[in-house]
Formats: C-alpha cells, structure tokens, sequence
C-alpha cells in the first residue's frame, strides 16, 4: 500500500472536552487536517475527572503535553481504603509503583486550555466554539455535519467525524437515537471542589482516601497543590439539586474527619450528577466513530472515566494515522469499534461496578478480593509494581494491524 499524501483525510472532531482536544492535538502533529467543533461559547469549568494513570499520562506523552502537564500537576503519594470514621483498611503507596504508573492530578479547567494552547499553535488544527450540531450525513466518500454558529448555519465535511461530546452526545443521539445500552445507578453522587485546611491536623498518610459506608461512599482526594480537596459523596437518586445543597453541611460532617463546620470550609464548586454504565451499540458506522464518553460511560471510583476515555483517543489516533500513512485501509476502523467495545465489557465496567460496590460494603470489606491484593502490595513492592502497572490493561496497540507495521506512537 502506498504512502498516503498529506490532503488525503481530513478529520472532524465535535466536543472541544481532553479526549476530543487530545485527539486533535494528535492528529494535527502529524500533519493531518483536524478542526475541533465545540456548541459552547467557552471550555467546560466542572469539577470532573482529574487524575491521570498510566494510559492517560502515556498518550499525553505521545501528544508532547505530559512535561507541562507534570510541571503544574499535583502528584499524589497514593490512595487508602478507610472505614466512615477514618480508621485506615489498606493502602497503594505511589513509591512502591514505577514513575509510569504513578497518578498526577490537574483539574479539567486546566487540562483542557493546556491542550488547546498546544492544538492552536499546530498549522493544521482548529477549534471552532459556538458551533452547535445540527444535524450530520454521510455518503461513500466523506461525512458532514450541519451547525449552529455565530455567522449562521453551514455545512462542513471531512473523511472522518469523531464524536467526543460527551454522555449526551449528539452524534451518537444522531446515530441511534435515544438508545445507550446498560443501567443508571439508584445513586446519584455529588462531586465537590472545597478548600478544607481542617484535614491536615488528622495525619491521613495518603493524597487520595475511600471511605466505606452504604449511603454515603464518598472519595476525599487532594488534588491541586493549592491544597484544593475533591469531596465526593453518595445521595438518593430522587433528590433535586436543592435539596442535595441543603444536606451538603451534615454530609460532611458525616465524612470528613474533625466533622466540620460550614465556617471551616470553603466550597468552590458542587456538581451532583447521576451515574451510568453504558456503553453504545457501535463506536463506528460508517464515516462516523464514537469516544469517550460519547461512547461509554462508567461510575468514577474506578478511576475508569477519563482514563478509559483517553485509552480510546490513543487507539483511534493510531488507526486514523495508519490510514493516513497508507500502512492500513479504514477497516481498521472496524478493529476499533470491536476491540474498544471488548475493553468497556471486560476491564472499564467490571473494575468500575466493583469498586463503586466495595464502597458499600463495610463489613465485608477486609475480606474483599482486591483490598486483599491491597494488603499483600504494601508487604510486597514487586507485587505492588504489578498492580500499579494493571491499569494498562484498558490500552490495546492498534499499529499491530497495520500493513507495514511501525511502532507505537508513530
């Protein structure tokens, strides 16, 4: 197969989030035509996802990102798994893991202007805000989308459109309407920014913590070097917004140590949302994929969200660089939508499901298989290496089908 020229795809990505941003970034880099289209007038500010694990810091790496990234990035020093009222169960210690597997934390509204500096200083890369999608179509030589921007409405087109906009995304609400196969939890959960100085005097050996409990789960984590926390809780899925903002103060009480007051705090940001395992029926028809979380869906206590997201932006990079070399026809395309489909069913939503259930589960939890794992990695620093280093297991390496095959991250 002979070496594709420079002009020959081009590629649309809707959703200016970091994989869609990431993708793009990607792509561009290597010479290929990428704009990025995003409805909204400005990045997304929400208190979502922000550590990164092996997979997601290994394609930042790829995008050339990972140094700036790990320059204003909190590193954190591990994770331990406590009882409601702190009491330590187990602990994953971020030296026993090597410097890969090591977790660094920055927050979305930072990752993602960092990447779209990087995307807008590359010759064959744009993002375009305020361009809402309308409405797409395809034939057998390109695909197109019709928007909603500032100038009006218009028609643009490319060889592959790449559908990044989220849990609601419309192109997959294009492609298969209301259907998004699996369940939505009972509970709901609410993900909170807050500045805490209390936690300090309490000697919590580790950056990231668990709490089990039945009703409220929650995830205390530091995650900026500002000292900004991230609270996370369990709520009845029935609650309005307002009701949920009116428990907050006894929630914390309930699960932070020192059981605070709402003087000794200060919370920056409170987003309640509910929780899903999904995953779509098909990631690829046609001139049409799916990724991230337009593609699948999944609870965070498994730290399989965003990585999960990322680990499909690296794949499909590599199978749109492969078509662009000419080191492989866009059947590969169809390799990923059945190899990433096969990686949510066996890694993304069983880690995921049993870890949201583990934190359930306080009287069976110093008998649960992994905080057993747990336990034996801090005796055992070789084991520990080997757990760190499972995250790897969401990755697969999409340049082994390639015609003429080349390494990873060429």
């Amino acid at each position: 197969m002979g070496t594709a020229k420079e002009d020959k795809i081009n590629v649309i990505v809707v959703g200016a989030g970091p994989s869609g941003l990431l993708l793009a970034l990607l792509l561009a880099k290597q010479g290929i035509e990428v704009t990025v289209l995003e409805k909204s007038s400005e990045y997304d500010k929400q208190p979502r996802a922000s550590f990164y694990s092996l997979p997601a810091i290994h394609e930042m790496k790829r995008a050339g990102i990972y140094e700036e990234v790990s320059e204003r990035a909190f590193h954190a020093n591990g994770v331990s798994w406590r009882y409601i009222d702190g009491t330590r169960i187990a602990s994953i210690r971020a030296d026993d893991a090597t410097p890969d597997a090591k977790m660094v934390s920055l927050p979305l509204d930072e990752l993602i202007p960092l990447i779209a500096s990087h995307l807008e200083k590359q010759a064959r890369g744009k993002i375009l805000l305020s361009h809402e999608v309308t409405a797409i179509g395809q034939d057998a030589s390109e695909a197109w989308v019709d928007v909603k921007c500032p100038e009006g409405e218009k028609r643009i087109s490319a060889s592959y459109i790449v559908g990044c906009d989220g849990g609601s995304s419309k192109i997959r609400r294009e492609l298969f309407g209301s259907n998004f196969p699996g369940r939505t939890w009972d509970q709901q959960i609410v993900a909170t920014n807050v500045f805490y100085p209390g936690l300090a005097k309490h000697s919590w050996e580790t950056s990231s913590n668990f709490l089990i409990h039945p009703d409220h789960f929650p995830m205390v984590a530091k995650i900026s070097n500002n000292g900004m926390l991230r609270v996370t809780y369990g709520e009845d899925g029935n609650l309005t917004r307002e009701e949920m903002l009116k428990r907050q103060p006894e929630k914390y009480k309930a699960i932070l140590p020192g059981k605070p007051e709402p003087h000794e705090y200060t919370i920056v940001n409170f987003s309640p949302y509910k929780i899903h395992q999904r995953l779509a029926e098909k990631l690829r028809v046609g001139r049409f994929l799916l990724a991230a979380d337009a593609a699948h869906l999944c609870n965070p206590f498994g730290g399989m969200g965003l990585t999960g997201g990322l680990a499909d932006i690296g794949g499909l990079y590599d199978c749109l660089f492969g078509i662009y070399a000419g080191k492989a026809d866009d059947s590969i395309l169809d390799k990923y939508d059945e190899i990433r489909r096969e990686k949510y069913k066996t890694v993304i939503d069983p880690i995921s499901s049993s870890n949201l259930r583990r934190l359930w589960d306080p009287e069976n939890i110093e008998k649960d298989e992994f905080i057993q794992m747990v336990k034996r990695a801090e005796h055992d620093k070789e084991f520990a290496r080997s757990m760190a280093a499972g995250m790897g297991a969401v990755m697969h390496d999409f340049t082994q089908y390639y015609t003429d095959a080349v390494p990873n991250g060429a």
